[in-house]
């Protein structure tokens, strides 16, 4: 008789138990697959930084303008490869409610400074020549179904034109991708020379900058000499690197990483426990029968090797339930929420880590039962029947 065949039959003999154990598998594995997408949704931008690129902000708050004239000074500083800028805009369509992540920037400087966002060769040669079109982010469009060519009114919450009103009419000249799948490109770009010459208030103003350093290694020194320039003026800076801008930014909602971690470990540590008596259970009510298989010559280590497979396979079949459905669920929201979370997938390092801790979760639960049953005394085994 096959090993495979014991091992089946021994996992399907009480299906109620089969099935509300594999579903507590199942649950687990469906928090982990939501809960680290969510992770990588968030810190996307975190790991798609640049390593020579920085950021540089109102010292006060990043709330706060900086002077146009910042940009050329910024450039002459020594170990700045190039230098763009850009402004929030504070967009949003048709409703307040849908909003639109827009920046005004320089766009030639702005695509050199960010070589990751990919735009078809002549519709980037339409929007330089345009100043009143925008390039939109992939997702951006798929999630209000724009297509280059539309006519779309902008608005924003912020700011107005000098002629009245907060719309801003704009045309779609291109669409951008990213060279990699977690780049974002759930935002809108406008020119800065059109919205500056629009708004009503607040002309001349940037934002914040952004720039690339000849070397990675010349990050510190052009920090401490961007800052150093424009100590002591109206207009104070702080620098730092991009990764490092944007990871205070997430942190600002609290500690992410300890969140994921707490809700995991607990999940994790409740399925430890219910499989692993429900194991335990099992084996004990098998003692008879391992006994019989032992005196019929199954060796110690078959048996061992039977039941460990046994837990793997429970916690595998729970397991890539669970992964699926998360996969699916994921995939499905992916475009509906593209505005608030970019880049919200179940990607491959996930489902490694999946499958590893799936084999971790047979393992441990398994090692139990499985060393009893091969300490298992024949004699003792059928005096206790």
């Amino acid at each position: 008789m096959k090993d495979f065949y014991l091992i089946y039959k021994n996992l399907t003999r009480k299906k109620m138990r089969l099935f509300l154990t594999t579903f507590a598998i199942f649950i687990a594995f469906l928090i982990f697959g939501a809960v680290m997408s969510l992770r990588g949704a968030l810190n996307s931008g975190v790991e798609m930084s640049a390593d020579n690129r920085l950021v540089v902000v109102h010292k006060t708050s990043f709330t706060n303008p900086l002077p146009f004239a910042y940009v050329n000074k910024v450039k002459a500083i020594e170990g700045v490869q190039d230098v763009t800028h850009a402004n929030w805009f504070g967009g949003y369509y048709q409703e307040p409610t849908n909003q639109v992540v827009t920046f005004a920037v320089d766009p030639e400087s702005y695509m050199t400074v960010y070589p990751e966002l990919v735009v078809e060769p002549d519709q980037l040669a339409r929007w330089y020549r345009n100043q009143t079109g925008m390039l939109v982010g992939e997702r951006m469009a798929k999630a209000n179904n724009w297509k280059v060519g539309d006519k779309i009114p902008l608005s924003s919450n912020i700011f107005s034109q000098k002629t009245g009103g907060q719309t801003w009419e704009m045309e779609i000249d291109g669409i951008f991708k990213g060279n990699e799948e977690k780049v974002d490109t759930s935002y809108v770009l406008i020119h800065y020379k059109y919205f500056n010459e629009t708004q009503s208030w607040g002309g001349d103003s940037i934002g914040w900058l952004i720039l690339t350093t000849v070397d990675a290694t010349l990050n510190e020194q052009v920090a401490k000499e961007i800052d150093a320039e424009f100590a002591n003026s109206n207009n104070e800076t702080d620098t730092s690197t991009e990764q490092a801008f944007k990871k205070a930014f997430i942190d600002q909602i609290g500690n992410i990483g300890l969140i994921i971690f707490g809700v995991v470990f607990m999940a994790f540590f409740t399925i430890l426990i219910v499989v692993g008596n429900t194991m335990v259970l099992a084996i004990r009510e098998r003692t008879n029968e391992i006994a019989v298989l032992k005196t019929l010559g199954f060796t110690s280590s078959r048996i061992f090797k039977m039941v460990l497979v046994e837990s793997c396979l429970l916690a595998f079949l729970g397991g890539l339930l669970g992964i699926a459905v998360a996969y699916i669920l994921i995939k499905g929201a992916s475009d509906q929420m593209a505005r608030f979370l970019p880049n919200l997938s179940l990607d491959q390092d996930v489902l490694i880590q999946a499958l590893l801790y799936m084999l971790v979760l047979g393992l441990i639960t398994g090692i139990a039962p499985a060393i009893r049953a091969l300490r298992l005394n024949i004699v003792s085994a059928f005096s206790r029947g």
